[in-house]
């Protein structure tokens, strides 16, 4: 007798719309150029670093309540939640205007507001999804292998974006292509800094699609309309489980001081690539690059992960970003590339550690909540990082101005920059320390000891 096939989980919906979400959510034809968008709007380094910390704060405000609402108002209303302020969110930089002053600023400042909304209404409902859909199956044992083919799926999509966003903003690129389509348009910076803001909102119209085609399990418990006293509750619940799992409380604090650190370099990476004499044109196919290792490194964590303790596993993460920062700090013209695109790979590794730890601790009918948790304890390290940055690039620019007078423009930005960048590895460092001090003596009896595979 032949043993019977073993399903796929991909043959699950919910787990294909699932990896479908987070690759049109997540993968932006602006991100290669990300900061120095902004700035060749007309916002300053200051306002950049100001406009996201607001978007950190919106996240840590709205986080929780998001996941309290996914376990019991349902998961699908919060993602369809999200793909609409997708499309407002773009919608409003599409048509921003340039160098607007305060009008431009308050579009970045909506903007940066629903974006957090919607990065808050995202966060944990998609993965509680798909990870449920499993576990009705009986094959939540294959959640690493989703998480493994989702971030793969998601690096391909991150290649084209990247390439795409960093050709199309270049003018001289465009120039070429459009006069060999014989079109007689004059191309400026002013014109291709929206092409790639068009190309995601587009990206924002699959994301919300996704959305609605997911599908809201079943469930008695939910039967009945909740109450806010009831998602209040499950809230303080999940809290509660945070609190009193040592490991899953150990999880989220070492997620947030890397992704916060990590985070902030590399929302900064293309001033980085300016200030170490890279080209723009080449900031796309930097992004491919990463994007690329995303291919790579999925299959590296699911082995670390399944084969090493996480102790092991955070002590290789906290080396490489540790070196990966300082030897950024010094700003080696091109050779700089080489510690940015291990921090890149390394923020990666420490998603996929805390979504592979949390999910088989969290219970089901919290599991939203829990990583929404997740969500808000990153998002007030990433928001302190970045008031913080704030301050110290408000307090450095006068002094550099008052000894420096003649700079002005893009090389005060750049040199300000320079000047501050060793806040990250700083604070990377403190917190480490703090966190081995304080927690990592601790052991709990959820702690994988000895792993193997799901």
């Amino acid at each position: 007798m032949h043993a019977a096939p073993t399903r796929s989980p991909f043959s699950l919906r919910n787990v294909r719309l699932f990896i479908a979400f987070r690759l049109f959510f997540t993968a932006r034809f602006y991100y290669p150029v990300f900061s120095i968008l902004f700035l060749d709007f007309g916002l300053t380094v200051s306002q950049f670093a100001l406009l996201n910390a607001v978007w950190a704060a919106v996240i840590v405000v709205a986080e929780v309540p998001s996941g309290a609402l996914a376990d019991t108002l349902g998961r699908k209303r919060l993602l369809v939640a999200t793909g609409a302020m997708m499309v407002v969110e773009l919608s409003l930089l599409c048509v921003a205007p340039i160098r607007g002053g305060g009008l431009l600023f308050t579009l970045f400042l909506v903007n940066r507001v629903l974006s957090g909304l919607a990065e808050a209404s995202a966060s944990g409902a998609d993965e509680a999804l798909a990870y449920d859909a499993l576990k009705r199956e009986g094959m939540e044992g294959a959640w690493g292998r989703v998480l493994e083919v989702q971030m793969r799926v998601q690096s391909v999509a991150f290649v084209v974006a990247m390439v795409l966003g960093g050709v199309v903003y270049d003018p001289e690129v465009m120039g070429r292509f459009f006069s060999f389509l014989g079109l007689g348009i004059s191309v400026t910076q002013d014109l291709t800094l929206r092409i790639p803001l068009v190309l995601t909102f587009v990206f924002g119209l699959f994301t919300l699609g996704c959305a609605l085609a997911m599908s809201e399990p079943a469930d008695p418990a939910h039967a009945e309309q909740p109450s806010t006293a009831e998602a209040f509750a499950k809230t303080l619940e999940a809290g509660r489980w945070i609190l009193t799992t040592s490991f899953a409380l150990t999880v989220i604090l070492a997620g947030l001081i890397f992704d916060g650190v990590m985070r902030m370099v590399i929302t900064l990476a293309s001033q980085y690539y300016r200030v170490i004499g890279i080209p723009e044109a080449s900031f796309g196919l930097i992004g491919a690059l990463v994007a690329a290792l995303g291919i790579v490194v999925p299959k590296v964590s699911r082995h670390l992960a399944e084969t090493r303790s996480p102790r092991f596993n955070l002590m290789v993460l906290g080396s490489l970003t540790l070196v990966s920062l300082v030897w950024m700090a010094f700003f080696p013209p091109y050779l700089g590339l080489v510690p940015a695109l291990v921090l890149f790979g390394a923020m990666s590794m420490v998603a996929f550690f805390v979504s592979h730890y949390l999910n088989r601790l969290a219970a089901s009918e919290t599991r939203a909540t829990v990583l929404s948790f997740k969500g808000l304890a990153y998002n007030i390290s990433y928001g302190l990082l970045g008031m913080l940055y704030a301050v110290i690039l408000a307090m450095e620019r006068r002094p550099l101005l008052a000894e420096t007078p003649l700079l002005s423009g893009q090389g005060l930005e750049d040199r300000l920059f320079m000047e501050t960048f060793f806040v990250f590895p700083l604070s990377f460092a403190l917190l480490m320390a703090f966190f081995l001090l304080f927690v990592l003596g601790k052991r709990d009896k959820n702690e994988p000891r000895n792993p193997s595979p799901s």
